[in-house]
């Protein structure tokens, strides 16, 4: 099992759209591509990274993540809402993410 920690940092003043989104379409798409999101959609409330939405999956194995994300990205809903948010331009900056293990004495 491993995590992956997702960071989206959207063009200035886009952030509603890009959260608008997930709450309308994203969400939904992931739970139907089995993608299991284990935190909330964090913003940056106080700080320099004030319009990023981060969140942390979590993956059984790596060949699960990359059919999950594949039939995401191939999803007609998820093409649908993508055109529609960018409708007047570009709306996410960057998408970065990191796997992450967890150290084994922080579990318990």
């Amino acid at each position: 099992m491993f995590y992956e920690f997702r960071t989206y940092t959207c063009v200035p003043g886009k952030l509603p759209i890009v959260l608008k989104r997930f709450e309308t379409a994203t969400l939904a798409l992931f739970e139907k591509h089995r993608i299991q999101r284990i935190t909330p959609l964090f913003t940056v409330a106080v700080g320099e990274d004030n319009m990023q939405i981060k969140y942390v999956l979590q993956w059984e194995s790596h060949e699960e993540r990359d059919r999950a994300w594949s039939a995401f990205r191939a999803d007609p809903g998820w093409q649908k809402a993508l055109a529609e948010s960018e409708k007047d331009g570009q709306v996410v900056v960057k998408i970065s993410n990191e796997l992450l293990a967890a150290a084994p004495f922080s579990l318990k």
